[in-house]
């Protein structure tokens, strides 16, 4: 029944929300191999709505609006962390509208399908999981439903413009330099100092702030800083100048560091979640036996026939899709028994973790990586080769992984349905809603981007990258450097041990794992804007006399427009280059001029940011 949760005026709002953040958490996320959560600037543009121009309250509407958007967003994260490896490697030549919707579509539901018996356990009962961008948005929400002005979003607005003008002046006429870099030699060894000049990373160290920044940061440091002298100059990078000797000595060697790291922070993922799993499993039998049983509308479920009718269409689209990828019948089944296996541990892993550390924190790139090195070592075994060979690889892991990013931001859109009181049952439609739709507009944004800019080379697209070569590794013509991705399990394990031993029980700073690893494969060209993001946030937070929530920190609001503005630009200027339509200025200045002009612009994006967050109420 339509009601003012699942209305039909939410769903007309809700769907463009989630297709511009879906295509500019694409645009992101190959970018800076991270998403951001798009629940809280939904959820202002929603109330701003409600609000400012239909003059309602509408806190239910405003969820499931949010609740769509968050869907999207972390569908296209599980889409750029795999999809693109498929053209990486060569086995597409472009970006196949069908198989990236198929697999998309397919991940996604599962994802929410698998989360459902886990909600009572993880989400109601279980209190240590405290799911904090759930409990956040709740925050918003509410306090939207008491002050009805329009200041957050003219927030978003503001940062909108100045995320959109930065990237028109640098990806559209050129007189902005993406990246300030320089290296040079020291002996044998390289050093190598540089930042990526970009709004929307900045915002991104704003809303994971200085903690998380901070890992991502450290991980950098640990790679270029500390593992790259150390690895000198191999024989083979001779003649290399030191810039190029520093980004070749990344591709190669370091980002494998990371790589075992991952591994590591997955299994030990696993391990941390194993009580969770147990209890979403017996969650699930209960449901079962008690059919009878009806449950609120606060805490009523999608009926069982309805998961059963979406869970076999997930299915059947798989299957038809592995088909066509493999072309063998017993492996096809193989592989898709595979991946509903993988989906359902890995979700719970996801569901378990993201309550504990939240969505920045979730390891769905370790986990993906572990989903992919079993499958890929189960087609050893049988003897699989080739492009079949990696296509069926990439194609569980893509699934796999669409699932875990949906599992997780969904897990949050839960907690804050039930904190508001928002039926479970219209949420979970909502996130359907949320996938099925946006993920039509993944494969074209795919195509532009790549078309504009190339995946894995304008675009970094780090975790594909890192996915193409262990396929190539195993499969193709490429040589996985084992001893890197060995070292790199070591520096996990002790990262884990420090943590565990010595931090966890000082209740301060904890080096958590996963953000580590990321910040290791990570360019840290990256970290550094995300880390002065970071440092931005903590600095507003000490002048501040009393703590204040997300709705009420304009921080968070700018940040969000950063990304959104740099994003939805730099999907601007893709079509724009689609079309042949060329503006650039910037070849008629000297690149002194040019980086000038960026370091002033980036002082400028975070002088503004630390100016509006600080009047913050």
């Amino acid at each position: 029944m339509m009601n003012k949760e699942l209305s039909f005026r939410a769903i007309l709002l809700g769907i463009p929300i989630a297709v511009a953040l879906t295509a500019a958490n694409v645009y992101l996320g190959l970018y800076a191999g991270m998403t951001v959560a798009a629940s809280i600037p939904a959820a202002v543009i929603a109330m701003g709505v409600f609000r400012g121009l239909l003059g309602q309250k509408s806190p239910h509407e405003t969820n499931i609006i949010q609740t769509m958007a968050s869907a999207g967003e972390s569908l296209a994260a599980g889409v750029i962390f795999t999809i693109p490896a498929l053209v990486l490697v060569g086995a597409w030549q472009e970006f196949q509208f069908w198989p990236t919707y198929l697999i998309a579509a397919s991940g996604g539901i599962l994802g929410i399908l698998f989360m459902i018996p886990l909600r009572k356990a993880l989400i109601v009962e279980d209190k240590d999981l405290i799911y904090p961008e759930g409990v956040a948005c709740a925050s918003v929400i509410e306090a939207g439903q008491e002050e009805g002005d329009l200041s957050g979003l003219k927030t978003i607005g503001w940062g909108l413009l100045v995320g959109g003008v930065f990237k028109f002046l640098a990806a559209g006429l050129k007189i902005i330099t993406g990246s300030l870099e320089k290296a040079w030699m020291a002996g044998k060894s390289v050093v190598f100092v540089g930042a990526d000049i970009a709004p929307a990373l900045v915002g991104v160290g704003y809303i994971v702030n200085l903690h998380i920044a901070s890992l991502v940061f450290i991980g950098g440091v640990l790679g270029w800083v500390v593992g790259m002298p150390l690895l000198g100059t191999p024989e083979a990078f001779s003649e290399l100048s030191g810039h190029e000797l520093a980004w070749e000595l990344w591709l190669s060697q370091i980002r494998y560091l990371g790589v075992g790291a991952m591994i590591v922070g997955g299994l030990w993922s696993i391990v941390s979640v194993r009580k969770g799993i147990a209890s979403g499993l017996s969650e699930l039998k209960s449901t079962y036996k008690n059919k009878s049983v009806t449950a609120s509308h606060t805490e009523k479920n999608m009926s069982a026939m309805s998961m059963l009718f979406l869970l076999g269409a997930a299915f059947v689209a798989v299957f038809f899709l592995y088909q066509s990828m493999i072309g063998s019948l017993g492996l096809t089944l193989v592989s898709t028994l595979l991946m509903i296996g993988l989906s359902f541990i890995l979700v719970a892993v996801s569901s378990y973790i993201v309550g504990l550390v939240g969505t920045s924190n979730n390891p769905a790139s370790g986990m993906t990586i572990s989903a992919l090195l079993v499958t890929a070592a189960l087609f050893l075994v049988i003897g699989m080769e080739g492009d079949s060979a990696i296509l069926a690889t990439l194609g569980v892991a893509a699934v796999v992984c669409c699932a875990i990013c949906t599992a997780g931001d969904c897990s949050q859109d839960l907690k804050t349905g039930h904190l508001l009181g928002t039926s479970p049952a219209n949420q979970q439609w909502a996130q359907v809603i949320g996938v099925l739709i946006p993920a039509l507009v993944i494969p074209p944004v795919l195509t532009l981007l790549h078309g504009a800019y190339g995946i894995g080379d304008g675009l970094k697209a780090p975790q594909a990258t890192l996915f193409a070569s262990i396929v190539e590794g195993f499969f193709g013509d490429g040589e996985l450097p084992l001893n890197m991705v060995f070292y790199g399990g070591l520096l996990g394990i002790l990262i884990i041990v420090i943590d565990e031993g010595y931090l966890k029980a000082r209740g301060a700073f904890r080096l958590y794992l996963m953000p580590t690893a990321v910040g290791i494969y990570l360019p840290i060209t990256l970290a550094v804007p995300i880390f002065a993001g970071g440092l931005i946030r903590y600095f507003v937070e000490k002048s501040r006399s009393k703590k204040i929530d997300e709705s009420r920190d304009k921080g968070v609001l700018l940040s969000s427009g950063y990304i959104a503005g740099e994003a939805l630009m730099g999907v601007f200027i893709a079509i724009l280059f689609s079309l042949k339509i060329t503006m650039g200025i910037g070849q008629d200045l000297s690149q002194n001029l040019i980086e000038g002009l960026s370091l002033a612009a980036f002082i400028f994006v975070c002088w503004y940011l630390y100016k509006v967050a600080k009047k913050s109420a």
